[in-house]
């Protein structure tokens, strides 16, 4: 692994501390400010690939009556702003910069850094998936540009940040929810557990309204869940055989085997026999799949 991603993966306080250690200042809280500069606070610009989309007003008006109070404790990691001289573009620390502003401050101590495209949303993830601060979407959106932008796979994508990739890939998955669903999501109207305990059900959509309107829990959601999906479809052909139902053991498992492989699982069983259905919706995750696969299989 190279020096850069092994920074990364420490996160955004081993940057801070390595440039205390450049400047011979001890890693201590607040230590990272003697390798800063105060820079005048319109230079600095924010980036519009930053993976935090939203911030509440709440949280700014907090932070920015701290900031009055006590100043900006932790600089804001910027590089230079690309095709703006004399400029800057916020790599970390956007709300630091928003509740500086709202505080009435003229400059702000920054560390500037030469970094690329892709350093500067692997830094943005990692900041905020350590912080907690991403929306299970955000993050979701953020993983899937790491992918789509720069080829990365869901191991590399779980490697950079820190988490497993099972986790990646059941991030990535509320993505394939309807829109009305992950809008839901994004304004903390539900919880990325309500999210993928509906994922499965014909109208997630017509769901995620229940859910919210009962203020159901999760596990309340997955029941619903699955009562909703084990109903016959109005539309479908009478065949003269009583409608399907699934088990509680078997909706565990499809979950438990859709947790481990990170793809959507089907299991109809038949007294004994049945059928076991996996999608996916890349051929990385094919790929992916048949390597484990291929792994698992004994030996001749």
């Amino acid at each position: 692994m190279s020096e850069r991603q092994r920074g990364l993966g420490r996160g955004l306080s081993a940057l801070l501390g390595e440039a205390a250690a450049e400047t011979g200042a001890p890693k201590e809280a607040g230590a990272a400010r003697a390798g800063a500069s105060e820079t005048p606070i319109e230079l600095l610009r924010r980036n519009p690939d930053q993976p935090r989309k939203i911030f509440t007003e709440a949280e700014v008006d907090e932070l920015a009556a701290s900031i009055r109070e006590k100043g900006v404790l932790q600089p804001i990691l910027v590089r230079p702003a690309p095709g703006a001289p004399g400029e800057y573009q916020i790599v970390a620390g956007e709300r630091r910069w928003r509740a500086a502003q709202k505080a009435g401050l003229r400059s702000v101590p920054v560390l500037v850094r030469e970094l690329d495209d892709l350093e500067v949303l692997e830094i943005g993830i990692v900041e905020n998936v350590q912080r907690a601060d991403l929306n299970a979407v955000e993050e979701a959106l953020a993983y899937k540009a790491l992918m789509d932008r720069f080829g990365r796979t869901q191991d590399g994508v779980a490697q950079v940040v820190g988490k497993s990739r099972s986790h990646v890939a059941n991030t990535l998955r509320l993505l394939a929810l309807p829109e009305a669903v992950r809008e839901h999501v994004l304004a903390g109207r539900l919880s990325a557990g309500h999210a993928r305990a509906i994922a499965t059900a014909p109208d997630p959509a017509a769901l995620a309204e229940r859910v919210i309107a009962g203020g159901l829990s999760v596990r309340q959601a997955e029941a619903l869940s699955r009562e909703t999906a084990s109903r016959p479809k109005r539309d479908a052909p009478r065949t003269g055989r009583a409608p399907e139902t699934k088990s509680a053991d078997t909706y565990a498992l499809e979950q438990d085997l859709a947790d481990v492989l990170g793809l959507d699982v089907g299991l109809a069983d038949r007294g004994g026999y049945g059928e076991l259905t996996i999608r996916y919706t890349t051929l990385e995750q094919l790929d992916d799949l048949c390597r484990r696969l291929m792994r698992a299989a004994p030996s001749p």
